[in-house]
């Protein structure tokens, strides 16, 4: 299992910014992808953004013009920044690191985000 680092959570009020950070150990070399997830009370986990190895990206659709992804490479570290957040943003987001020939995954610990006023 490796170990993912999250940081950046927080509570933003309605049309605010955050930027969440997940570090990735410089060891890993074989990255297949980096994405985040989210999980709000009572549904269940779902996909925000993806990055693969190649740099393609794919976004849910709630997301779309609003959260940006990245990934510096050199780093092993991956960035969501979320701009424009709504209440219905409320979750704990988790990071997700799939590596190896065997696709393993790995996730954070999560990290929790609140948009209210």
């Amino acid at each position: 299992q490796v170990q993912l680092v999250e940081s950046g959570g927080g509570l933003v009020q309605p049309g605010g910014s955050l930027r969440l950070s997940c570090a990735a150990p410089t060891t890993i070399f074989s990255i297949n992808a980096m994405g985040w997830y989210r999980q709000a009370p009572g549904k269940q986990r779902e996909l925000v953004a993806v990055i693969t190895s190649g740099g393609s990206i794919n976004y849910a659709n709630s997301v779309k013009g609003r959260f940006i992804i990245s990934r510096d490479n050199a780093k092993n570290t991956m960035y969501l920044q979320m701009n424009s957040l709504k209440p219905e943003d409320t979750a704990v987001y988790y990071c997700n690191l799939n590596y190896g020939l065997g696709q393993f995954n790995s996730w954070g610990q999560g990290t929790q985000v609140t948009v209210s006023s």
